[in-house]
């Protein structure tokens, strides 16, 4: 669907082109890696939210539970990542990186940042400046927009 505003065709054209940059990254790092996405989706969940449960991991993957557990298990035999007792509940397994998992995740966002570097050294230093200034407002009416839909 194009859009009949030009400012929001841009950023549609210019998301599509981020996400494909960083997903192929991501895609690549994981299959190098012996990693499924799912696998990869798991590491990028307990990165950016911490410790989980398996039925967690579940819940954001869209699987049940047993699949989850399934698919953890080869991470925890890779040594990506630990199971350990929730403090609270025996019962649950707390899900943690491993100081291995954590640098495949930070590894993998290297080839991503280095896309961006790239990028911008195609740029003269007026243009970047012009971009930089045009990303600060960007970023500004996005926090400002977020914040006026969650109070309404």
């Amino acid at each position: 669907m194009q859009s009949a505003n030009p400012l929001a065709a841009a950023l549609h054209e210019w998301f599509s082109i981020f996400r494909r940059s960083l997903m192929g990254n991501f895609f690549t790092y994981a299959k190098n890696n012996g990693l499924t996405m799912a696998q990869f989706g798991a590491l990028l969940r307990i990165y950016h939210k911490g410790a989980c449960g398996v039925s967690d991991i579940g819940s954001e993957l869209g699987v049940t539970s047993s699949a989850a557990s399934q698919m953890l298990e080869r991470l925890v035999q890779l040594k990506l990542i630990s199971r350990s007792e929730d403090p609270n509940d025996r019962r649950v397994k707390q899900i943690v990186l491993t100081d291995k998992g954590m640098r495949i995740f930070q590894e993998s966002t290297l080839a991503f940042q280095t896309w961006m570097e790239d990028l911008a050294q195609t740029m003269t230093d007026e243009e970047q400046e012009q971009v930089r200034r045009s990303l600060v407002l960007l970023i500004e009416k996005a926090h400002q927009f977020e914040t006026d839909s969650a109070e309404t």
